[in-house]
């Protein structure tokens, strides 16, 4: 069988006018693919412009610099975004506040630490939020970082300036408001009367009105020094003999929540207002003992200037001038404004436990006393936690320490609690 040959088909021929017409169609194409190329490139661009100017840059600004070390927004907002969770009822703008202070105080006392050669790596810091259970994100690291730091600092550094053990001693003590009342109880107290009991009924300071009852227990002199605010009281507890009860020990500094009012009504012009002069005294002995003054002819200016513990009253020098309801107190008023009072008589002495006085006279007894005791867990907790705070404080005032805070302007900071605001609302939503 013979095989056909195979016809080639002729090749087309263009004009030049069809060669043309193609080849503008080809450049259309290629404007069309490389325009819609451009078009979607500058939106691409747009859009990444928009996240670096909106959401990168805020981010990365710095808003506080402590020495060299700088903090930009984002730690600030995370801190903060803590800092609400954690108290969701604080209001943001304070918040923010308390922040900005925590992050520079913290920097401070890491920098401060690293000169002592205390340092926390950032591996121990990931570690313990792992084992915690805790997330690793920058403020987790930062905030237990500084909690770290400040352990280490208070255990190997600030620990080892507290003795294992100190001269103690265990008192009983109250402060009570005037000679003849500490008389009195004393002799209740010789007459096997007890003494917290009688402390819980009549002391006027702090701890033994709210905490101890006049049981102070065991204590070195400095936790004494606190708890009892009296150089009176404390030297008497560490150096009388144990068992003995002293004598009344008059205290003219130590402040007390009680007074005494010495009030004469001199004129009542119209209803709810009064003419009043006016002394606020220490004890009611001593509010008896004015008034008999006063009342032999005494000038009242000096009186109040030197006796008189409310400021209006001594700055007035005893004349407080025309006073109206809910001014002063409700003990003042029940005097001044009540019905028929008579005018141009002082008071007795009328008793009011809104103000504060200064004076009175300790009862004190010393129960034990021991020349080398071992200071408790609770004490020696105290003592460091003390000497930490000293140590701070001298830190934020040393001369050479640079805290600029100008970075975080007002704009910048409304920019940050929007933020927040607007992602706890989210998460919470």
């Amino acid at each position: 069988m013979v095989k056909k040959k195979k016809v080639e088909k002729p090749k087309r021929e263009f004009t030049r006018r069809q060669i043309s017409t193609l080849q503008k169609q080809r450049r259309r194409q290629r404007i069309v693919f490389f325009g819609g190329i451009a078009v979607i490139a500058a939106v691409v661009l747009i859009v990444v412009i928009g996240w670096v100017m909106g959401e990168y840059i805020p981010l990365h600004k710095t808003v506080l610099k402590v020495n060299d070390t700088e903090f930009k927004t984002g730690l600030y907002i995370e801190l903060l975004k803590m800092a609400k969770e954690g108290q969701p009822d604080r209001d943001i703008q304070m918040l923010s506040q308390m922040t900005l202070q925590q992050m520079q105080q913290q920097e401070v006392m890491k920098q401060a630490a690293g000169k002592l050669g205390i340092t926390i790596s950032e591996e121990e810091i990931i570690e313990t939020l792992e084992e915690l259970g805790l997330p690793v994100t920058d403020g987790y690291i930062s905030t237990l970082g500084g909690q770290l730091v400040q352990s280490r600092v208070k255990i190997d550094y600030l620990g080892l300036q507290v003795p294992e053990s100190a001269e103690q001693v265990h008192a009983l003590a109250m402060l009570l408001e005037g000679e003849s009342q500490a008389l009195e109880i004393k002799e209740r107290l010789l007459s096997g009367d007890n003494f917290t009991a009688l402390a819980e009924e009549f002391a006027l300071d702090y701890y033994a009105k709210n905490i101890n009852q006049g049981d102070y227990g065991w204590h070195p002199e400095s936790i004494y020094d606190v708890q009892l605010g009296s150089p009176v009281a404390i030297e008497y507890a560490f150096s009388a003999e144990p068992g003995v009860l002293s004598e009344p020990l008059y205290d003219e500094e130590k402040s007390k929540q009680l007074g005494y009012w010495l009030i004469r009504v001199n004129d009542i012009p119209e209803e709810g207002s009064a003419n009043v002069s006016a002394v606020f005294l220490s004890s009611e002995d001593e509010a008896k003992e004015i008034k008999e003054r006063l009342e032999a002819g005494e000038a009242l200016g000096p009186i109040a200037d030197e006796y008189s513990d409310y400021s209006l009253s001594r700055d007035k020098h005893g004349e407080m001038g025309y006073v109206i309801p809910g001014q002063t107190g409700d003990i003042f008023d029940a005097y001044v404004f009540k019905p028929g009072v008579e005018l141009g008589k002082w008071s007795e002495p009328l008793r009011d436990e809104n103000y504060w006085s200064t004076g009175g006279y300790w009862l004190v007894e010393v129960v034990g006393r021991e020349d080398d005791r071992k200071i408790s867990d609770e004490d020696r907790n105290y003592l460091v936690e003390e000497l930490f705070n000293g140590w701070t404080s001298g830190l934020l005032a040393d001369p050479f320490l640079v805290v600029d805070s100008s970075f975080l302007t007002e704009e910048l900071n409304q920019w940050v609690i929007d933020r927040v605001s607007k992602d706890i609302q989210e998460a919470g939503g």
